[in-house]
């Protein structure tokens, strides 16, 4: 076996991600808020007071720049910043304006998400992504982030993988509970054209607040791989929850490549993973090679030339050996996108936090681990060494 390095190309960012609703803590105004505490819902545990980043986000910036980190996505909640319709908060928008300083005074430069799953209560009683005028006021809403993005940060996300959303919105069309043993359930045809519109509605206006900033979103890629003679069932069980939504990036400045496992599909569907293939807490199959096979097809639907940005890729374990293997066989595939051609910007790791895993804290995603009482933050083996990598700028290869 033997030991090579890619370097990483110029401007390369490197750093990890988390979502608001997922480390704040006390989301009150939130839909998920609602429903973590409405025992129709099922949902295990509520978030509570998550991570407390809310009030500690100095410690988690301070942890990760002196990891080595060179960059932190995090993102701002629409139901603070807009509690109630048409009424906005100056002081939550500051808040977050003192996060993006705070970040730049630290060395990492912030990618700034406008929208990760959760949405002010009154959007849901409206309808949501689907009720008239919804686009109009998601719009509006990124309009009134100009004072948090307008100076200072290079890269905003608009929305977080749409393509679960309009997935979780067919599901509650359907009644069905839960997901099928394998693969998504089939997407909401309404909420992907609405929230294909509140995108492109995103992306003018953050042109509009600053025209330097390079603005995108990022899809869950669920690496769907062909059964021999299942070509065509793949290509058509893809195109509505993935495809469409990489299609809908064509005139962004950068596309988000999110992967954890892939899906398999056969000549009836998607097919489980065997009994015997190793998982991981949330019960997907360990496979580290997902994000190359991700960077590829994205590039192959959007073009070569689209800069990608891997904003999310990692695994929920309580062995940190484990996650430092996968991150390193991840890793492999970056480089060797690199090394092909691909023109990959940036590697996020999720996430920074062991966090709120949208009804359960168990699945422990995070380089760094929070202690549920007191809060305090310890950073694992496998963070010191991810974020080393950062100061050397330089990618691990290993080959046989």
């Amino acid at each position: 076996m033997t030991h090579t390095s890619t370097s990483f190309p110029d401007g390369f960012l490197w750093g990890a991600s988390t979502a608001a609703h997922q480390i704040e803590g006390n989301n009150v105004n939130s839909d998920w808020w609602r429903k973590e505490h409405d025992p129709a819902a099922g949902i295990a545990e509520p978030s509570l007071d998550a991570c407390d980043s809310y009030h500690r986000w100095e410690q988690d910036m301070d942890l990760l720049a002196s990891l080595g980190f060179t960059d932190y996505r995090f993102s701002v909640e629409w139901a603070r910043i807009e509690p109630v319709r048409g009424t906005f908060s100056r002081a939550e928008i500051a808040h977050y304006r003192r996060m993006v300083e705070g970040a730049l005074a630290r060395g990492l430069r912030p990618m700034v998400t406008l929208h990760h799953f959760t949405v002010p209560q009154w959007f849901e009683d409206l309808g949501g992504w689907t009720a008239d005028g919804a686009t109009d006021l998601f719009a509006r809403y990124v309009e009134q982030c100009a004072p948090i993005i307008g100076e200072g940060v290079a890269h905003v996300c608009t929305i977080n993988e749409p393509n679960m959303i309009a997935v979780m919105a067919g599901l509650a069309k359907s009644g069905e509970k839960g997901f099928p043993p394998a693969g998504l359930p089939t997407p909401d045809e309404e909420t992907t054209h609405a929230i294909i519109a509140a995108h492109h509605a995103a992306m003018k206006a953050v042109r509009a607040i600053n025209p330097d900033i390079k603005a995108g979103w990022t899809i869950a890629n669920q690496v769907y791989q062909a059964l021999p003679g299942a070509d065509d069932v793949t290509v058509a069980y893809r195109h509505p929850r993935e495809d469409v939504f990489i299609e809908a990036a064509r005139g962004d400045d950068w596309i988000g490549v999110q992967s954890y496992t892939r899906t398999k599909i056969g000549a009836d569907g998607p097919v489980p993973a065997p009994e015997n293939a190793e998982r991981t807490l949330t019960q997907w199959e360990y496979y580290p090679r997902a994000v190359g096979h991700a960077l590829r097809h994205t590039a192959e639907i959007i073009g070569r030339d689209m800069p990608l940005i891997v904003t999310e890729n990692g695994i929920a374990t309580a062995d940190d050996n484990r996650r430092a293997d996968y991150y390193a066989g991840a890793l492999d595939e970056v480089a060797a996108g690199i090394e092909d051609g691909l023109n990959i910007q940036g590697y996020l790791a999720w996430s920074a936090l062991d966090n709120y895993e949208w009804g359960s804290f168990k699945p422990t995603f995070g380089l760094i681990a929070v202690d549920p009482e007191t809060f305090e933050r310890t950073a694992k083996p496998s963070a010191v060494w991810l974020g080393g990598l950062g100061r050397t700028r330089e990618l691990p290869r290993t080959s046989a």
